[in-house]
């Protein structure tokens, strides 16, 4: 698919975001990528307070918000609101992720807007489904703990939320997906719907293998850093100048080839011969092939494993990826224009039509810059009426 030409998946989709934090802007991010008109709404002054997040919130605004419109609203003011109002009513979705009931109490609920645009998709993003937990606040690292993501994450006895907001993006990411469902359920009852994407259930997802593999083995799964692994050699290295790498062998075929790419005697021993002993013999393997992989420097490494198939990364910082080929190559790395004017990148959405990747048509947005473009047409209804 040619995106320069050809229209987007959600060209005409008009999607109203009542949005903070990561998990409602990243939902709102994916449909815009795909081509929906996504209208931020935001409070009066500096707009959405993640905008002037700080520290590992710094970089949440200008992640979730290309290809966005922003329009400011008082929806305490009667006329404001009412203003809005009208904009949903032209609406097909409604995005938000506030807590529980925080809509509702401003008569922008799913059923005070369902009444008034019976087509409209609502989606609430939110730390728990219907349940006994519905009403708690939740966080990422909350829902980590609770679902043992984290207790899998860290070491023994030190659980660890992972290192990215992984339920919150996810969960975004879930969301969008109702929309979508819902949207082609709607073809077809000519109704919208209320649906809702939930951390707490998101994170538990991620943890479904664990859960399945302590009921099929009657064996509780280790932490990852337990260092009990189903294979033999999963494990990060260290190359003659000091670089770490991450290599793989996961099968016998495998082995086969990292032996005969090594040429050491040391690593043809029965007792290597099988995955299985591999994996049961690691306390020995992987000190064995810790010293041998030592004798190579990273760069000869990496073209032993690139050129023999064998899995490996060399390990890196986020921040690495503003250099790396593969991410620079053809659309990886979206460039942005952030509102004060600083010029960087991020990466695409991960997906791929044809040769194309889904790029940017606008920068993340100056607080309200839109509102006149969106919300005048809306407030003239209002003076006509008088």
């Amino acid at each position: 698919m040619n995106t320069e030409r050809d229209p987007l998946p959600l060209d005409g989709i008009r999607i109203v975001e009542f949005s903070h934090m990561v998990m409602g802007p990243s939902c709102g991010m994916v449909l815009a990528d795909l081509g929906a008109e996504v209208i931020k709404v935001e409070p009066p002054g500096v707009g959405d307070r993640t905008r002037v997040l700080t520290n590992s919130g710094t970089g949440f605004f200008a992640a979730f918000s290309r290809n966005k419109k922003s329009v400011q609203v008082d929806i305490k003011d009667k006329e404001e609101l009412a203003a809005l109002l009208r904009l949903i009513d032209t609406a097909d979705v409604l995005i938000e992720n506030f807590r529980p009931g925080g809509l509702e109490a401003q008569g922008l609920g799913y059923a005070a807007l369902s009444a008034r645009n019976p087509r409209l998709v609502y989606c609430s993003l939110k730390g728990f489904l219907t349940g006994p937990y519905e009403n708690r606040t939740a966080l990422d690292e909350v829902v980590q703990m609770m679902t043992g993501l984290a207790y899998m994450t860290g070491p023994e006895g030190r659980p660890l939320r992972a290192g990215a907001p992984v339920n919150d993006m996810m969960g975004g990411l879930f969301g969008s997906v109702a929309i979508m469902a819902a949207l082609r359920q709607r073809e077809m009852t000519g109704r919208g719907q209320h649906v809702q994407s939930g951390l707490f259930e998101t994170s538990a997802y991620l943890v479904s293998t664990h859960m399945l593999q302590e009921a099929i083995s009657g064996k509780e799964p280790l932490p990852m850093p337990s260092g009990k692994r189903a294979w033999g050699v999963y494990d990060v290295f260290e190359s003659s100048d000091g670089v770490q790498l991450f290599i793989g062998v996961v099968t016998d075929r495998q082995w086969q080839i990292f032996t005969e790419r090594l040429n050491e005697p040391e690593l043809g021993d029965a007792r290597w011969a099988s995955n299985t002993l591999r994996s049961q013999g690691r306390p020995e393997l992987i000190p064995l092939v810790g010293r041998l992989l030592r004798k190579h420097s990273i760069a000869e490494l990496e073209a032993m494993c690139e050129e023999a198939g064998l899995p490996f990364a060399r390990i890196t910082k986020p921040w690495d990826l503003f250099e790396d080929p593969h991410m620079r190559h053809a659309g990886g790395l979206v460039p942005l224009t952030l509102p004060d004017g600083m010029e960087t990148a991020t990466p695409a959405l991960p997906i791929q039509f044809g040769d194309a990747r889904l790029g940017k048509r606008s920068d993340p947005p100056q607080a309200g810059a839109h509102t006149q473009e969106i919300l005048g047409p809306f407030r003239k209804v209002a003076d006509a009426a008088e």
